[in-house]
């Protein structure tokens, strides 16, 4: 029982570091689109870089499916609000560990 809810609450706990990391990549993206992010900066280059391989596996079967809106990506959004909705599932699922139902 102990063993479920802890397991549980790392599953969350990745979740939301899962949607911290696509928030900044989509306000990074968004930076560097307005030109307000030198991409020639090294650091930049990388953090983007480093973001790109985390979140690419997880858009591209979203962006398969989605309909292509003249360069407006949607799969960031669409994908978290995925995670929003399995986080709360996950914790009707711990609730349901806890107090039995």
């Amino acid at each position: 029982m102990y063993l479920v809810g802890a397991l549980l609450s790392v599953i969350d706990l990745l979740i939301n570091i899962l949607v911290a990391i696509f928030i900044v990549q989509m306000v990074l993206s968004l930076l560097v689109a307005f030109n307000v992010v030198n991409t020639y900066n090294e650091f930049v280059r990388r953090l983007m870089e480093a973001l790109y391989r985390v979140t690419e596996p997880l858009l591209r079967p979203i962006r398969r499916f989605m309909p292509d809106l003249g360069g407006l990506d949607f799969s960031p959004m669409v994908l978290i609000l995925g995670l929003v909705i399995l986080q709360k599932l996950l914790a009707g699922m711990a609730y349901q560990v806890a107090y039995g139902g």
